[in-house]
């Protein structure tokens, strides 16, 4: 993922340094533009892997942009929104005119890059099969090995470990792998720690070295 490039599409310098600084931290090369024209007009003319695109812009907003990037540039590149409403309307717009993901302002960085990732690699068809520090997940068959040893888990425990390797070894925060298991139904602040301490109880207590790390504050991540 280190070569994938990526048009941030922000018109507050300040928040476009910061997303940028961060996104190139974490390997990817960051193209830049202020407002919806210039985005319109960048995203026409050069390759990119994937587009931040905020909602509210100087010149075209947000959602003139996809969609004319949809319907007359016919450009597939994933798109991801940004905005500070969280309004349900918003959000069924902004999937109107073709965007993949949504994130609302104020949004972790961490999780930003995340689903940048996942967007690219799902363009890209990227295989089913995670192989990690000699654990192996095969999500076709809903198979789970660590060594020669198979390990039986659960439909959350299962999707759980799948987002941690498909996101290594960027960290992930606890709020990317609710939405991704729960949705909009999230469960209480304690669920998702219980699931984790099961998780670990059968991919890592087992064995001589643990894989699943907790960063303080941050999220979780396999190390590798």
């Amino acid at each position: 993922m280190g070569t994938s490039s990526i048009l941030l599409v922000e018109d507050n310098q300040d928040l476009a340094e910061t997303v940028g600084d961060f996104l190139e931290s974490q390997g990817f090369v960051v193209d830049y533009a202020g407002d919806g024209r210039t985005a319109l007009h960048l995203a026409s003319s050069e390759t990119f892997d994937a587009i931040v695109l905020d909602i509210m812009l100087p010149g075209l907003s947000g959602l003139e942009v996809c969609q004319r990037l949809r319907a007359e540039a016919h450009l597939a590149t994933p798109i991801i929104m940004l905005t500070a409403r969280d309004q349900l309307d918003d959000k069924l717009k902004g999937f109107d005119v073709g965007a993949d993901d949504y994130l609302v302002k104020p949004f972790d960085l961490p999780e930003l890059a995340a689903r940048v990732g996942a967007l690219i690699r799902r363009k890209r068809g990227v295989t089913n099969v995670y192989e990690l520090g000699g654990l192996r997940l095969n999500a076709d068959t809903m198979e789970v090995w660590r060594g020669d040893t198979e390990i039986k888990l659960s439909k959350t425990l299962f999707d759980i470990l799948q987002i941690l390797m498909r996101e290594s070894p960027a960290i992930v925060p606890r709020a990317t792998i609710e939405r991704e298991c729960w949705g909009d139904d999230l469960p209480d602040s304690d669920t998702l720690r219980s699931h984790l301490y099961n998780l670990r109880r059968a991919v890592d207590r087992p064995f001589d070295e643990a894989l699943i790390e907790t960063l303080p504050g941050r999220g979780y991540r396999i190390r590798t």
